[in-house]
């Protein structure tokens, strides 16, 4: 086939009709699925289809056959509502993933092609987007991420890029600009970001909120800035290439027209979240000189698409040989075979009560050596005790340590850890308070949401620090977050269990985790070795008054010293008790029918005691109990006199037991 006679084509300017062509395949592909839907944005897939177009075509180093191939660029959809975009490009490029019959279930039950991008595995989409600004911080984790395994493996092996394509309201939202300064900061060189400039929102022009010189804010933050028009086919080629030559990361101001090629929607908010409607469609069609039908791409750009492919595939698999060196490396990134039993044996030599989050430093000591573990805190290192004596901190320009300083960024180092995660086999973790555990949430969520080994410690867990008062004491936090599916709070009561929620969380290679760790410091609860990994049952016993009970107390982090304490006293009126520690809901809810029933079913009345929200705990009480924790925000005062005052104390909880079990017999 003669694919230039077939385009009919003048030699003159036949690079660029072509592309035009290309653009439009992409655009169509869009505006018909989402007709078909009745639901999704045209607008920027419409305006965006050039720039992906030459990007895909001419730059992206990809392959179509191995998603996965380690050296790929990553290309980031941070505009996450212009999903079509992304879809049309991964069906056309020939990513196995992707069918024309997924193209029409565009936002159908189960189809790949959802409302907005999510993660799968070999399938071409790199990250779950939709909240807008998250794809930022993910691109920034990608970048981090593949210049520390370029430290590790050479640049032979790994010298990729990281495209982010971003909005107006990406670049509203906070996260991006804690991302974006950190990656200027930090002279992340391999990131480019396109900046969908078309000025418009879903209220109307982005000067209703907005008047923002982003040439100066991206100079700021140490950036190189580059203006173009998006839909100047030559324009958009230069600027990539003068982008792979910087030093700095980049930002192509891309100025477009929302909706380009609607004559009544294109340039206004209307094209942004709605379908166009059959009559506009047509008059796009027109206006775009695309004379075909419904989801048909003619055959002649279905093979130019194609080929793109081809080529991606045929540079990718160029130097295999040389890429399958990343193989054994990757191999040595995945152990976690270190030696717990050493660092539970040191654990015992001190049973002097010390804090959780001091137990958690005391563990990275040693895990901090594994290659795949990548360290940080949001300005909170000597409070979270998340760095120790054998981190190296990464600085800007020099990726060879294996610890980030965020800063003051919470929300940016969740979301950034998530693309540290996405990028290849490294481990992320990092520190805050929890009570900013909120500032997080949402990059938490899309952890979970996508499956992802990170690991948040959040320590300062509870009333127990005391004198900084109810602004900094989390209440609700814990019961927030263990409403999150798939992810594992871990809250352990001592030494012994930090190790082994850290264990867990490491382990666990699909669920994220949140360590929240105490200030205050605690008895050991374990003074044994066990090979076993009693967290692992997320709620255990650890202590009981008598082989016969009439009482469970059941109780988690600090607040298990407290419960043990309590079944003490209230064996002296012969009311006998067994304790159970309770690290992780979410995995004690997984456990088997029997093993429930063996915790939960030896007795009737059972209470639960925690320095917090009660709500998550009513599930195990049930009607015949009583719940011990914080319905109000805490108090500024030494903890210990807080914990009296919200009736936390042995003679407290004592007395208030023993009253139940009197009146309900």
């Amino acid at each position: 086939m003669n694919i230039r006679r077939d385009l009919k084509i003048d030699s003159s300017n036949s690079d660029e009709i072509k592309e035009k062509k290309m653009s439009n395949a992409l655009r169509f592909l869009a505006v018909d699925a989402i007709e078909k839907a009745g639901s999704g944005h045209p607008g920027m897939p419409l305006g965006m289809a050039d720039i992906a177009c030459v990007l895909w075509g001419k730059y992206l180093k990809h392959n179509p056959l191995n998603p996965n191939w380690i050296n790929r660029d990553r290309f980031v959809l941070s505009a996450g509502h212009g999903s079509m975009l992304l879809y049309s490009l991964l069906y056309l490029t020939g990513y196995k993933s992707f069918s024309l019959n997924d193209i029409k279930k565009f936002r159908q039950l189960d189809s790949i092609c959802a409302g907005h991008p999510e993660y799968h595995p070999n399938s071409g989409i790199e990250t779950t987007t939709g909240p807008l600004g998250q794809g930022i911080s993910n691109a920034v984790g990608f970048a981090i991420s593949e210049e520390i395994l370029k430290k590790q493996v050479g640049k032979k092996i790994i010298d990729h890029k990281t495209y982010v394509l971003a909005g107006d309201g990406c670049l509203m939202e906070g996260i991006s600009h804690e991302a974006l300064s950190l990656a200027g900061h930090l002279k992340l060189k391999n990131l480019i970001l396109l900046f969908d400039n078309n000025s418009i929102s879903i209220d109307g022009p982005t000067s209703l909120a907005v008047s923002d010189d982003h040439e100066k804010r991206f100079k700021s933050y140490g950036w190189d800035y580059l203006k173009i028009n998006g839909h100047n086919f030559k324009e958009i080629s230069n600027a990539l290439k003068k982008a792979q030559k910087s030093k700095k990361p980049v930002a192509i101001s891309c100025k477009t027209t929302i909706g380009y090629g609607s004559p009544n929607k294109g340039g206004k908010s209307s094209s942004h979240g709605s379908p166009l409607g059959e009559e506009e469609i047509k008059l796009v069609r027109k206006k775009l000189n695309w004379k075909h039908e419904p989801f048909k791409i003619p055959k002649d750009l279905l093979h130019e698409w194609k080929k793109i492919g081809d080529q991606a595939f045929k540079k990718a698999t160029k130097n295999e040989i040389r890429y399958k060196k990343i193989e054994s490396k990757e191999k040595s990134l995945k152990s976690l075979d270190y030696a717990i039993e050493k660092i539970k044996n040191n654990f015992l030599k001190n049973l002097k009560p010390i804090a959780t989050r001091k137990s958690s430093e005391m563990f990275l000591d040693i895990a901090s050596k594994l290659p795949n573990l990548v360290g940080g805190s949001a300005d909170l290192a000597g409070s979270n005790n998340t760095k120790t004596k054998n981190h190296n901190i990464i600085k800007p320009g020099n990726f060879s340590g294996n610890y980030i300083h965020y800063g003051v960024r919470e929300h940016a180092m969740c979301g950034i850890m998530n693309g540290i995660a996405l990028h290849s086999k490294f481990i992320p973790y990092g520190g805050t308070f929890l009570i900013f555990s909120d500032y997080c949430k949402p990059s938490i969520r899309l952890s979970a949401l996508m499956g992802q080994r990170v690991i948040y410690v959040m320590t300062h867990d509870s009333i127990g620090l005391g004198e900084d008062g109810p602004t900094h004491q989390p209440i609700e936090q814990l019961s927030g977050l263990r409403s999150i599916p798939n992810l594992n709070v871990f809250r352990p009561a001592d030494r012994m269990e930090t190790i082994e929620c850290w264990e867990l969380s490491l382990k666990n290679s699909n669920t994220p985790s949140v360590l929240s760790l105490t200030r205050q410091n605690l008895d050991p609860i374990r003074k044994k070795y066990s090979n076993l990994n009693k967290c692992s049952f997320g709620a255990y016993e650890v202590f009981r008054t008598n082989k016969k009970i009439n009482l469970t107390i059941l109780a988690s982090g600090s607040e298990v010293n407290l419960a043990i304490e309590t079944s003490h006293k209230l064996a002296k009126d012969k009311i006998y008790s067994k304790v159970i520690s309770v690290p992780c809901h979410d995995i004690f809810d997984k456990q088997s029918s029997s093993y429930k029933q063996k915790i939960l079913g030896e007795t009737k009345f059972k209470i639960s005691i925690e320095a917090a929200s009660t709500d998550c705990w009513k599930k195990y009480i049930g009607t015949d109990g009583l719940t011990f924790g914080i319905e109000t925000f805490g108090k500024s005062a030494p903890y210990k006199e807080i914990y009296k005052y919200f009736g936390l104390t042995v003679e407290n909880i004592s007395k208030k037991t023993k009253n139940l079990i009197k009146n309900k017999k």
